[in-house]
């Protein structure tokens, strides 16, 4: 195992050593937060503070789950950024154009427009930015069109707009109203201004806006190319080693019975059954509030007509539906952790039942109170001075209050004690299986601290700098040490089924985690390109995001390598339900994380894409595709491994799986893949405001669109259930024996 070892720990020190360097560079980089903004003539346009005060109003109300920022968010309400941007030049031009010659900007001809927009770019691309007085100064006509945008805004966010999903009283403090505008009005300005001595926004020329010449940088697309060369160079190479190395055998002959068949259950495996039971009714939760978010995308206010937004809100549905997605995952595999722990060391340590039901009881406080906490936050309940604590953080996948925020990773950090402490006596034995869990406590740890990273940002932090963090959450977090851990805990179980060597899983789980590091660490940056960083962010990401596909392309020889140790001896068919969903993370790895990820990677893909209906085309072929096929499985190993005896319904636990996978692939093919692809030609086409617009949203083509979501959703839907009914099914029977 040494030069696995090796190669392990030089990726792992390397890639952090990029990511840590180009984090130095966004914190010096970022576009700077003006204490106020002023005219020619020192007149006051934005109040001294209300830029980063109005974050905090963003924040409060829901953030990133209602509209986007730079790309980034929900989707139903605009971009804000594009969308005032798009306003206010639009002013600008009309006001102009009524001036010079008499007429708007659309009824100039071609060589009138032409003359206005030359103008109009040198004004606003012109970066008047004080680093002394911590000032932006504008034009007159700049700061009329200011205010219009704010009157406007105030106007939809107190009164609420049924296509936008935003509902009446949003905010409701005039003071809060302008604040919040100002703040967007920044985040506008950062993506049409240009870097200091640089031709180039602070958001790297995003969003397409053909107005003030925002089009994609010669940075983009030369990145591109590198990209997809150095996806071609990676699929050859992993090729070629995979066709070098000798096929490692595993044993002649599979257990003439089940290796846990004669397995008792501790008292703290058992008492993760109560786990299982909570993974099935967040995702139970998790399905409903993805209906009535979808919906929300239709109705805007309602659900089926009844008047729903007034007590629960589309931001609310959606906070709730991504957060659950979260934690019925995150949970499934805590359980997993905690199941296998006591299996794997031999015996039961003292008290670890007790520490399994204070960490569940822990898990319950998390999910409730911050769901709780976001609902009075984004219904303007909390006081100001509380909702960073305990309401609404305002940034997507990471939206519980500082509180639960800590509360979360303290609960993280007692499941891998309760979980390092079970396994430590197989630790000290030094046989064949160390290595592999030392692979395993090491995923354990990262999955454990690595959600610090949500507390890296405060409450006044540069948006470009916590979304640094923030995506150190969402994709190291979630995307790449789950990851790892779901390598070596499949890997694990199989070797505990004897069904392949010792020896062998460390090697695969140790190599594959590997190779998804390499690319996965500084491949987090692609997520960055237009969130007010520099050049370099584009550059890495793109290279290394790429690099994350290259595995992807083999996992057909995982998935086939578990059907057939599916098939090894009769036995093993117990297991086949609980195998078939590891193939199906296999088929969703290359589909969902591969394919789906690929097309929105690219610079030149994501200049476009970033924010439209491509991105949940991804997230959820991806997030549930993944590792939420991998909670099931788990669970359903684990269920199996208690009681190896128990008689399966197969039809109902087979009836699921293909429920599951089919409504899932129907429901990102048929509906979100086609509104992503024409929001995509209408962004390329006429400018990226248009793509996220309600002019574009709500056509009768759209919404026949979205319509077609119900199929999917329902085939989807009635799997869950049927899984719901099998586990409880079983869980009677296990509670009986």
């Amino acid at each position: 195992m040494k030069r696995y070892w090796i190669g392990f720990g030089a990726v792992i020190t390397i890639s952090f050593a990029v990511l840590g360097w180009v984090g130095s560079r966004i914190y010096q980089q970022a576009p700077p937060i003006a204490d106020k903004v002023v005219m020619t003539d020192g007149t006051i346009v934005i109040q001294s503070g209300d830029i980063s005060t109005g974050q905090n109003v963003w924040q409060a109300m829901g953030g990133m789950e209602v509209g986007s920022i730079w790309g980034h968010g929900s989707y139903v309400a605009p971009d804000w950024s594009a969308d005032w941007l798009h306003r206010e030049l639009m002013f600008i031009l009309n006001e102009w154009g009524q001036k010079d010659f008499g007429k708007t900007y659309a009824d100039l001809s071609n060589e009138q427009q032409a003359q206005l927009q030359a103008r109009l770019k040198a004004m606003m691309r012109k970066n008047t930015y004080d680093e002394k007085t911590n000032t932006i100064t504008v034009e007159p006509i700049r700061a009329r069109a200011i205010e219009a945008n704010i009157a406007y805004y105030s106007e939809i966010f107190l009164n609420g707009k049924k296509e936008y999903a935003i509902h009446k009283n949003s905010v409701v403090d005039p003071v809060k109203l302008r604040q919040l505008s100002s703040f967007i009005f920044w985040a506008s300005w950062a993506a049409s201004t240009d870097r200091p001595n640089d031709n180039i926004t602070y958001t790297s020329n995003w969003p397409h806006e053909e107005l003030i010449g925002n089009k994609p940088t010669g940075d983009a697309v030369v990145w591109t190319g590198v990209s997809i060369i150095m996806l071609l160079a990676g699929i050859g190479s992993l090729a070629w080693f995979r066709a070098s190395q000798k096929e490692e055998a595993h044993f002649d002959e599979a257990p003439e019975s089940d290796p846990l068949l004669n397995a008792i259950a501790t008292p703290s495996q058992k008492a993760t059954l109560k786990y299982f039971w909570t993974v099935l009714g967040l995702l139970l939760l998790q399905m409903v509030m993805g209906i009535v978010t979808a919906h929300y995308g239709v109705e805007g206010d309602g659900f089926y007509g009844i008047p729903i937004a007034k007590y629960l809100p589309y931001s609310v549905t959606r906070t709730w539906h991504t957060q659950l997605g979260i934690f019925w995952i995150a949970t499934a595999w805590l359980a997993a952790g905690l199941f296998i722990g006591p299996a794997v060391g031999g015996g039961e340590p003292k008290g670890q039942r007790f520490g399994v039901n204070v960490l569940f009881g822990a898990l319950l406080v998390v999910v409730l109170g911050s769901m709780a906490g976001q609902w009075l936050s984004i219904m303007n309940i909390l006081p100001d001075n509380l909702w960073f604590y305990f309401g609404h953080s305002g940034y997507e996948y990471i939206d519980l209050g500082r509180f639960f925020q800590i509360a979360l990773l303290v609960g993280l950090f007692l499941w891998f004690f309760l979980v390092f402490r079970s396994i430590r006596p197989a630790l000290k034995k030094n046989d064949e299986q160390k290595p592999i869990l030392i692979l395993f406590l090491i995923s354990s740890a990262a999955i454990a601290s690595f959600y610090s990273a949500a507390l890296m940002y405060g409450k006044h932090t540069n948006l470009a700098i916590t979304e640094y963090w923030r995506w150190w959450v969402v994709h190291l977090w979630v995307e790449g040490f789950f990851e790892v851990f779901a390598s070596v805990v499949i890997a694990f179980l199989f070797a505990r089924l004897k069904l392949i060597r010792l020896k062998t899983a460390a090697q695969a789980a140790a190599l594959t985690a590997t190779i998804y590091l390499s690319g996965g660490i500084i491949g987090t940056l692609h997520h960055l390109y237009f969130a007010g960083t520099p050049t370099v962010v584009l550059a890495l990401g793109s290279v290394f995001s790429a690099l994350e596909i290259v595995p992807l392309v083999f996992v057909g020889f995982e998935a086939m390598e578990n059907i057939k140790l599916s098939k090894a001896k009769a036995w093993v068919k117990t297991y086949h339900w609980p195998i078939y969903f590891f193939v199906a993370v296999a088929f969703w790895n290359l589909v969902g994380a591969g394919l789906f990820g690929f097309m929105i990677n690219p610079p030149i893909a994501l200049y476009y894409m970033q924010g439209l209906n491509t991105t949940p085309v991804h997230a959820h072929a991806a997030l549930f595709g993944v590792y939420g096929m991998l909670g099931i499985g788990l669970l359903l190993f684990c269920m199996r491994a208690m009681n190896p005896t128990l008689d399966w319904n197969s039809k109902l636990i087979g009836f699921s799986f293909w429920s599951i996978n089919i409504g899932l692939f129907a429901m990102v093919t048929l509906s979100l893949l086609p509104v992503g692809l024409m929001q995509t030609w209408a962004s390329v086409e006429y400018g990226y405001w248009y793509a996220r617009s309600a002019e574009f949203l709500q056509t009768d083509v759209m919404h026949t669109f979205r319509w077609m979501r119900v199929f999917g959703d329902t085939i989807f839907a009635i799997g869950i259930v049927a899984l719901v009914a099998f586990v409880a099914k079983i869980s009677v029977q296990q509670l009986k024996k």
